[in-house]
């Protein structure tokens, strides 16, 4: 080890530390604010992601030329040459779609994606249709016996307020078209936000923050940015792109969840990389195990920018995932979520703005 790269390791140890406010002014945490809010309240479950794709594409900067793959992935190619690497986040999230609407006009739907189910029970929902959102809920299971009774094989519905299958289908309501509550992006005290599908409108966001703020004149080789389709049914998205790089790629970086047990019931043996923090490498999760020595170099790369980086180890998969069966090493990042998956998944805007600059720091220097 050079006594270089020992030094920015012992910086990034301290670095975990946390920050009031990790060298971030307040002009970038609006930004990024406004940036990700835009793209938070756009609804997109996995197979329904243009408009969330179109919203991106109209950010790109001036010089981008992007292009849109047969899955719908999102393709942006910047700088010339090997070694290839490659930035993954994708645009969908987790909802429901319809499978069929019942004779008395409620609809029968099955869930796109994991999460558990009874966090959207007895809640407000929408259902997206070429017309526009039609509002609804999602029934509970019991609204007379004093006690709820078991949850039935089949759980959901979705009460649209008609009395038959004509009727809902006059809102221009059919099967396949896909279902969520609503969602609004709220700032909560200080630096602190809430809304659902975080995952991964942050990782989309700090992809183009980065992107936004590159300095080309530095890239000494070729880096792809990416935004896949329908991630959370299977890396469908990512499958497709992995295939057409085959094994031209030497890294991937996943820009995604780091699913964190900082709620205040959280046990804390386990992903306890806490948010406002800074962003979190995925040493290892259910679907990647990144070298150690890859590890440390992008802790090393980070110290060097004065970039506040977590590691751990979290449950759940990445996109990256469906590269290494070309040989092409999965290094994934992310930001730590409180209550992932939930109506109320919340984030801390401190760790947005580090990982857009970790995702242009890997980009220019590694």
């Amino acid at each position: 080890m050079t006594p270089r790269l020992l030094t920015a390791l012992l910086a990034a140890a301290l670095l975990v530390a946390p920050r009031s406010g990790m060298g971030q002014d307040r002009t970038r945490l609006e930004r990024a604010a406004t940036i990700l809010a835009g793209l938070v309240e756009i609804y997109g479950v996995s197979g329904d992601e243009a408009r969330v794709r179109e919203a991106i594409q109209r950010q790109l900067p001036d010089w981008a030329r992007s292009r849109v793959d047969t899955a719908g992935n999102l393709w942006v190619r910047v700088g010339r040459g090997d070694p290839l690497v490659v930035f993954v986040a994708h645009m969908d999230e987790t909802g429901f779609r319809i499978d069929s609407i019942m004779e008395d006009g409620t609809l029968a739907i099955t869930r796109r994606g994991g999460f558990l189910p009874w966090l959207w029970e007895a809640t407000p929902a929408l259902v997206h249709t070429p017309m526009g959102p039609v509002p609804g809920v999602f029934t509970p299971r019991d609204s007379v016996g004093a006690e709820p009774r078991r949850m039935p094989s089949n759980p959901f519905r979705v009460d649209v307020g008609t009395v038959s299958r004509s009727a809902t289908e006059v809102l221009g309501i059919m099967a396949g078209q896909t279902v969520t509550n609503p969602k609004e992006f709220s700032r909560l005290g200080g630096e602190r936000a809430t809304s659902r599908s975080f995952d991964d409108r942050v990782g989309s966001a700090a992809q183009l923050m980065a992107l936004q703020a590159l300095d080309r004149s530095k890239l000494h080789h070729e880096v792809v940015f990416l935004w896949v389709t329908r991630e959370e049914i299977g890396l469908v998205g990512a499958s497709r792109a992995a295939r057409e790089l085959g094994t031209r790629a030497v890294r991937v970086h996943a820009v995604d969840t780091f699913v964190s047990a900082d709620g205040p019931h959280d046990a804390r043996n386990f992903a306890a990389q806490p948010i406002g923090h800074g962003p979190v490498a995925r040493a290892v999760d259910n679907s990647t195990v990144t070298p150690p020595a890859v590890v440390d170099t992008l802790r090393a790369l980070a110290a060097s920018h004065g970039i506040p980086l977590q590691v751990g180890t979290t449950n759940g998969g990445n996109d990256g995932a469906a590269f290494t069966a070309w040989g092409v090493v999965d290094v994934p990042i992310g930001w730590p979520l409180r209550y992932s998956h939930s109506p109320v998944e919340v984030i801390d805007l401190r760790d947005v703005v580090a990982l857009s600059d970790l995702v242009r720091a890997i980009a220019e220097d590694w």
